[in-house]
C-alpha cells in the first residue's frame, strides 16, 4: 500500500498544459512540475513562454515550452508531435486554452461566437483526441483534465457578465468531460474538470475593474475571489493515483459561489 505522499507525487510523469503560460494554466503547470512531473506548455506567443518557463524552471520545474494557435489544427497536430519528441509521452493533459467574448446575445457578432466555441471545444477535442490515439490509448494510462468554469454550470446574474458564447461553451465541455470519462475509462483513463469561480486573470480583468473585488466576491460563502494557489492542490488531485478512482468528474473552486 502507497502512502498518500506516494499517492500525490507525480515522479516519472509527463504533462501538457495548453494555455500554460499565464493564470491558471501557469499555476497547474507549477503544481504538476512541484510534484515532480515533466512539463511542456503552450500558448500563441513565444514572448509569453519564454517568461513562463524562466519562471517554473527557477521553481525547479522541468519545463519546455511549444508555441500554438489551437485555433488551427495543423497547429494542435504540430503541438502535441512536439510534445511527444520532448517528453516520449504524456501522461496528464490539461486542457487550459481558451477565450471569451462579452456582447448582449442580440447583438453577439457570429464570427466571435465560432472563435470561443472553436476554441474551447472543438480545439479541446482536437488536442484530447490526437494525445488519446498517439499516447494514452497505446500505453493504457491517463489522466486529462478539462478547465471548465461555473459559468458552464449556471447563467449570468443580471447586470454582470454577457458571455453566451462563453457559458454555452463550458457548459458543452462539462458533458464533453463525462462522455469521453465513459468512453476511455477502459483504457485506464480518467477525464475530470476543474470549474474554477472568479480568479483574478487577464480575462477577467476588465470586469474586476468594473466591479471591483469585494462585489464579485460577496456572494461567495467564503468571501474571497480564487488566488494564485486555490487549483494546485485540486490539479494534483486529478493528474496524481491519489484520484485514480475519480474520472466523470466536475468540481467547482469557486469559494462556494455554485452550493448557495
Amino acid at each position: 500500500m502507497r502512502t498518500t505522499q506516494e499517492l500525490f507525487s507525480l515522479a516519472g510523469k509527463t504533462a501538457l498544459i495548453t494555455g500554460g503560460s499565464r493564470g491558471l494554466g501557469l499555476q497547474m503547470a507549477l503544481a504538476l512540475g512541484e510534484q515532480g512531473a515533466k512539463i511542456v506548455i503552450s500558448s500563441r506567443k513565444q514572448a509569453d513562454l519564454d517568461e513562463a518557463v524562466a519562471f517554473l524552471t527557477g521553481h525547479g520545474v522541468d519545463a519546455h515550452a511549444v508555441a500554438a494557435d489551437l485555433s488551427q489544427d495543423a497547429h494542435a497536430d504540430a503541438l502535441v508531435t512536439a510534445a511527444l519528441a520532448h517528453l516520449g509521452h504524456i501522461d496528464i493533459l490539461i486542457n487550459n486554452a481558451g477565450a471569451s467574448w462579452g456582447a448582449p446575445a442580440e447583438d453577439h457578432p457570429l464570427e466571435a461566437w465560432d472563435k470561443v466555441m472553436n476554441l474551447n471545444i472543438r480545439s479541446i477535442f482536437v488536442v484530447s483526441q490526437l494525445v488519446g490515439k498517439r499516447s494514452m490509448i497505446p500505453r493504457g494510462y491517463g489522466r486529462i483534465i478539462n478547465i471548465a468554469s461555473i459559468a458552464g454550470l449556471a447563467g449570468n446574474p443580471p447586470g454582470t457578465m454577457q458571455t453566451i458564447a462563453y457559458n454555452t461553451s463550458k457548459g458543452a465541455l462539462v458533458n464533453f468531460t463525462r462522455t469521453l470519462a465513459g468512453e476511455w475509462g477502459r483504457h485506464g483513463i480518467t477525464v475530470n474538470a476543474l470549474a474554477p469561480g472568479f480568479f483574478p486573470s487577464k480575462m477577467t480583468k476588465g470586469l474586476l475593474e468594473k466591479l471591483g473585488p469585494d462585489e464579485l466576491s460577496k456572494d461567495a460563502p467564503l468571501g474571497r475571489l480564487g488566488d494564485d494557489e486555490d487549483l494546485k492542490g485540486a490539479a494534483v488531485l486529478f493528474a496524481s493515483d491519489a484520484g485514480k478512482h475519480i474520472t466523470g468528474q466536475i468540481l467547482a473552486v469557486d469559494g462556494g459561489v455554485s452550493a448557495v
